[in-house]
């Protein structure tokens, strides 16, 4: 029994002899390799040098630059190569390997080890400087004391320029570059990197954003007025001449201290409207049957804008800062608003011609020849672009000397209409030259009885020689 226990005594001795001669031997090898369980960025690296492992990285390692972002979303680059830039893992391996300790890699074989290195990075840092300098941020950097706050007039308005907020500070923006290239990441953004600060502003530039605090909601009204095809826009571009400023340009403030407006500067803008839109009495340019265009000035018919309520409309809706499309109200409307108020169905009366056409939405329905005031009596029809008033039938019409029955009457201009006429047997040719009429337009019964028919009230008549 004793001599039993001495054996097992003498192998269990034998046996921890050679576990501490394999614990020990692996601890002397480990002592210039990197310990059992070790991974640094995806690479397995038991039992290899540093040598082994740098290669191998550096094998896997790419690095193309640098992209720089400015505040506004440019975006710039500097390229590796021009920086000649070059990287290597072995003094981040070196560091790494020497906090490891080889006589404890007994307990890596129950938790590994999963590290992240990067590389030690050197570049030229002329050519650095040089490429930094290069970008348009540096290029378009200014002195702090020429950085202004100022409101400046624009065709679009008034406007406020402030150079003082988000500034770049050129040598916080460098060093984030840098410690990007040396971190070989390959994107800064300045903005992320707080490379943007506000300067401090003298007394006058506050005032002067003090200012710019009325101003702008003085420019906010966004009425646009609905003329015809045309729309008209009351926006900063126009509301900016409403605002008064004195003989130096400077704004002129209320007791209650608010911004001025000139003097009649609404009523101005809706006079000014009304000259360029109503139509009543206008020369217009018509594209006649005949083929010519003709210059048809005067007459009745057009539009005509009702400034004084437009007046209170628009100084309401500045007030209030309202946006809507906004059709003026009128005090005499014709069948199409804007400066084409004609439409494309109206009755055309050509005088020299001798004849009147009818259109409905631009399709010819009515062609006939006519009769017009005598020319040599100085009763000619007046030219114009006048519309039908009236319509009525078996009406008598009368005059110094005279009174004729008619069956269809449709006046376009005081007692100057259109009707047929029984008395007359042939139409059209030179009659109206010697023996027209009082004015009228004298037309065969059958095509006036259509055209009684078929024009309305308010139908454009335009009449011409």
């Amino acid at each position: 029994m004793k001599r039993l226990l001495k054996h097992i005594a003498v192998i269990l001795g034998l046996v921890t002899i050679a576990m501490m001669g394999t614990y020990v031997g692996l601890a002397v090898y480990y002592h210039n390799a990197f310990i059992y369980g070790t991974w640094i960025n995806g690479i397995y690296c038991t039992g290899r040098s540093i040598q082994e492992v740098n290669d191998e990285l550096v094998k896997g390692f790419t690095y193309e630059g640098v992209t720089v972002e400015d505040k506004d979303g440019n975006r710039y680059e500097i390229s590796a190569e021009e920086i000649a830039y070059q990287f290597d893992f072995k003094k981040a391996l070196e560091i790494y390997q020497n906090q490891q300790d080889p006589w404890m890699w007994i307990d890596s074989l129950f938790q590994g080890h999963q590290v992240k290195l990067t590389p030690v990075v050197s570049y030229d840092a002329e050519a650095f400087e040089e490429c930094f300098e290069t970008l348009p941020f540096c290029q378009e950097a200014r002195p702090d004391r020429e950085r202004r706050v100022e409101i400046i007039r624009t065709p679009q308005g008034y406007d406020l320029v402030n150079e003082r907020t988000e500034v770049l500070f050129i040598e916080q923006a460098k060093g984030a570059v840098l410690a990007a290239i040396e971190a070989s990441e390959s994107q800064v953004s300045l903005m992320e990197a707080e490379c943007y600060h506000d300067l401090e502003l003298t007394a006058q530039m506050q005032e002067t954003l003090e200012i710019w605090e009325k101003l702008a909601p003085f420019q906010e009204c966004g009425v646009v007025y609905r003329m015809g095809e045309e729309d008209i826009p009351v926006d900063a571009s126009v509301v900016c001449d409403w605002i008064a400023t004195d003989d130096n340009g400077r704004f002129l403030i209320d007791e209650s201290g608010d911004l001025q407006l000139k003097e009649n500067a609404i009523e101005d803008f809706v006079k000014a409207l009304a000259e360029e839109y109503d139509t009543v009495g206008s020369t217009r340019q018509f594209q006649s049957t005949r083929g010519d265009v003709v210059t048809v000035e005067g007459g009745l018919y057009g539009n005509k804008m009702d400034q004084e309520e437009e007046v209170a409309y628009l100084t309401a809706a500045f007030y209030n800062k309202k946006s809507e499309v906004h059709e003026p109200a009128y005090t005499q409307e014709a069948w199409s608003k804007g400066k084409e108020d004609i439409g494309s169905t109206y009755i055309e009366i050509d005088m020299s011609e001798q004849k009147m056409y009818y259109y409905v939405d631009g399709v010819l329905q009515i062609e006939t020849p006519i009769v017009t005031g005598n020319t040599s009596r100085r009763m000619g029809t007046p030219s114009g672009v006048n519309y039908v008033y009236l319509k009525q039938k078996n009406r008598i019409l009368r005059g110094q000397g005279y009174a004729s029955h008619v069956d269809f009457w449709m006046p376009v201009k005081g007692n100057i209409g259109i009707h047929d006429a029984a008395w007359r047997g042939t139409f059209g040719g030179t009659i109206y030259q010697t023996n027209g009429s009082h004015g009228c337009i004298n037309t065969p019964r059958t095509a006036m009885e259509q055209l009684y028919e078929m024009a309305e009230v308010g139908t454009p008549v335009v009449m011409f020689y």
